[in-house]
């Protein structure tokens, strides 16, 4: 440890301040930062229990890493909206339709003045709604919606997948039928998302 200090009125408690050189992280991986401080730090075994308070790392290591290739900025201009919140929601019920139905869904909620939707974590290829369906349909409902607002509206595609070679399947498809963005889910991992990225 860097530092220990005591926790004032805290009796066997301690604030440990740990410090590593930056050499020991490989540059722009969230996984290994994740792994040092998560499988190092919280796998200290005389500690009873332990609470991350606060990480600061330095600038030269944060430079390291890439960003984003796409952000707010890049959706209002994609969207063609600024100078106001962009309003999106969920499409509920999020399991069970069919994707006609789904699409159905899509075109009202943009109709009814959404900027976009997005599909729910939980919906990625069941029997009941393959992708391929569902995509043709979202889009057919962003298209219509567009058309019939004259603004640009948008649906997020989940392209989440059981592997790396669906999911580029999947978001090149999403493109192909003019999707203008897609979603990911956090369970695959920090390296899939950057892969995706």
């Amino acid at each position: 440890a860097f530092r220990v200090d005591a926790v004032p009125n805290a009796g066997d408690q301690y604030f440990a301040y740990i410090a590593y050189d930056i050499d020991l992280f490989e540059e722009g991986s969230i996984a290994n930062l994740t792994a040092s401080i998560i499988g190092n730090v919280f796998g200290f075994k005389a500690v009873k229990a332990l609470r991350l308070e606060d990480m600061r790392l330095p600038v030269a290591y944060l430079k390291t890493f890439q960003g984003p290739a796409t952000g707010v900025i890049c959706e209002r201009e994609r969207m063609n909206n600024f100078g106001r919140p962009l309003l999106g929601a969920t499409v509920k019920p999020k399991l069970g339709l069919s994707g006609r139905n789904y699409g159905r869904v899509v075109y009202e909620g943009l109709k009814g003045g959404l900027d976009f939707l997005k599909d729910d974590e939980n919906i990625n290829s069941q029997p009941f709604m393959r992708w391929r369906e569902r995509y043709l349909f979202c889009m057919e409902g962003v298209n219509r919606a567009s058309a019939s607002t004259g603004e640009v509206k948008g649906h997020y595609l989940n392209v989440t997948a059981g592997t790396m070679e669906d999911m580029y399947e999947r978001a090149q498809f999403g493109k192909e039928v003019g999707s203008i963005i897609i979603m990911i889910d956090l369970v695959i991992g920090y390296t899939a998302i950057q892969s995706m990225a």
